[in-house]
């Protein structure tokens, strides 16, 4: 029952921002800006799209080794594509996550295993994505000049700095009470490894860069989609922007990010005295790409030995 309430909330969440985000959007005049050209750019928007989930595959995989589950290249891309699919039908924005997780620990890894490595993997994200919008706070103060679009931008990134460096300590601290109570048991060990990670010789350059290519990739993305209707919004703004957006886009209160994104967006462009209803526009286009690529990603999983198998055998519990 607690499932299906907080599901419904989300449903009703989603319903509520996308009404208040869509009154300033003109959709017969945004369907009118589409030509040939745009279906080039949207086409570009999904390849790039397809890249992106690679490039966090290749992440991945260098996370789940340290982890003690390694992945082959092939299985992890086809995880990862099946898991853009159920982030857009199951009712979170994280959604793919768990049955990425479900996925790993079925193949053999366990759960403890698949978890720690899904855990640390959106982990080193989150840190990635707070340390890019850290970086370029000079200039997002030079485009937002409104007072209280500042204090929230400082804000939401110092929360997740905090949050992100908060939980790399714990990794460093030994105090045996981490060790011995269950829930900080298993924080305390993922931190551990988010640490090996980030400053082992081994993985932390490569990680480094690959997180913050996946997030400038995000940005390319919705570079390509602004193309596609000829949105007077140049590189440089949208790549100030949409990294907030997709920082607050992570919280799972709505169906795969909708709703709070488009008025996440559209506040964004507000603040930073951008048309409202071009932000609007903007993250409608880039839902409409993730849920395109999450198609394909559904019929992976139909075709997929994982579905065929499904209920073939007992999962287990967790270790």
């Amino acid at each position: 029952m607690r499932r299906i309430l907080l599901s419904t909330a989300k449903i009703v969440i989603s319903a509520a921002l996308l009404y208040l985000a869509l009154r300033k959007v003109d959709l017969s005049e945004l369907l009118s800006r589409f030509t040939l050209t745009s279906l080039f750019w949207i086409g570009a928007a999904i390849a790039v799209t397809f890249l992106q989930i690679f490039i966090g595959v290749l992440r991945w995989r260098e996370i789940s080794a340290e982890c003690g589950a390694p992945l082959e290249l092939g299985r992890a891309m086809r995880y990862n594509v099946i898991g853009t699919f159920f982030n857009q039908t199951l009712p979170s924005a994280i959604g793919g996550d768990a049955v990425r997780l479900w996925l790993v620990a079925r193949a053999g890894a366990g759960w403890r295993k698949a978890t720690y490595s899904i855990f640390v993997d959106r982990a080193i994200g989150l840190i990635a994505l707070a340390v890019v919008i850290v970086a370029s706070l000079p200039w997002s103060f030079r485009l937002i000049t409104d007072a209280h679009g500042r204090s929230a931008l400082l804000l939401l990134d110092l929360a997740a700095l905090a949050g992100g460096i908060g939980f790399l300590v714990v990794g460093a601290l030994n105090w045996p009470w981490l060790k011995s109570w269950w829930a900080t048991h298993h924080v305390h060990a993922c931190a551990v490894i988010a640490n090996r990670v980030i400053f082992g010789r081994t993985h932390g350059p490569k990680v480094a860069v690959l997180s913050l290519l996946v997030h400038v990739l995000a940005v390319v993305i919705a570079w390509c989609v602004i193309q596609s209707i000829a949105a007077p919004v140049d590189f440089g703004q949208i790549f100030l922007l949409i990294p907030p957006v997709m920082l607050i886009t992570m919280m799972p209160i709505s169906i795969a990010g909708w709703g709070l994104r488009e008025a996440t967006m559209g506040l964004a462009f507000g603040f930073a005295g951008l048309a409202t209803n071009e932000g609007v526009n903007i993250s409608l286009l880039f839902g409409a790409v993730m849920f395109i690529v999450g198609a394909f990603g559904g019929l992976v999983w139909i075709f997929s030995a994982e579905k065929a198998a499904q209920g073939s055998a007992p999962i287990g519990v967790p270790e």
